[in-house]
C-alpha cells in the first residue's frame, strides 16, 4: 500500500514537471497558443545588411516587435520586412524605420521613429520612410584606401 502511494505521488511531481516545461518553453520562445497580440506591417528598404528573421523592433528604446520575415521584391529591386507590432502599439502613417546596430558590432534591430501625422498606419501598411543599415566594412575600406570624403 505504501509502495503505490509512493508511485503516485512521484508520478503526479512528474506531471506537473512536464507541464511547467511546457509553459516555460511556451514562454520564453514567445509562442502564441491562443490568439496573436500584434499586427503587421511591412517596410521597404535599400539595403538590410546584416538584419535577421528575429531581430527586434524598437520606440524610444522599447521593445515593440519583432521583424517577422525578409524578402526581396524583385519588381521594384528592393528588401520587404515584414513587421509584428504590438497592439498596444499605434503607428502613425509618416513613422520613420531604420536599422540600426546595438552597440559598434552588435546585432542588428529596427528603429521606428515617430512621426508628426495625425493618421494611423493601419495593419498591413507600408512603411515608406526608410534609413538602410550603415555598412561599416565599406566606411572602413574607404578611409583606409583614401576615397572617403574628407
Amino acid at each position: 500500500m505504501e509502495k503505490r502511494s509512493i508511485e503516485a505521488a512521484v508520478g503526479i511531481f512528474v506531471i506537473l514537471g512536464m507541464i511547467c516545461v511546457g509553459y516555460l518553453t511556451i514562454k520564453l520562445g514567445k509562442m502564441q497558443i491562443l490568439g496573436d497580440n500584434t499586427y503587421s506591417v511591412n517596410a521597404r528598404f535599400d539595403s538590410v545588411a546584416g538584419l535577421k528573421a528575429g531581430a527586434y523592433v524598437e520606440m524610444a528604446g522599447v521593445p515593440v516587435g519583432l521583424v517577422d520575415s525578409i524578402t526581396f521584391d524583385n519588381k521594384d529591386q528592393v528588401a520587404m520586412v515584414k513587421l509584428k507590432i504590438d497592439k498596444g502599439v499605434t503607428l502613425t502613417d509618416d513613422v520613420i524605420a531604420s536599422v540600426s546596430t546595438s552597440g559598434l558590432i552588435g546585432d542588428k534591430y529596427i528603429k521606428l521613429t515617430p512621426g508628426g501625422g495625425d493618421e494611423n498606419l493601419k495593419p498591413g501598411g507600408v512603411i515608406t520612410d526608410t534609413e538602410s543599415a550603415v555598412d561599416i566594412e565599406s566606411l572602413i575600406s574607404k578611409y583606409v584606401f583614401g576615397s572617403a570624403d574628407k
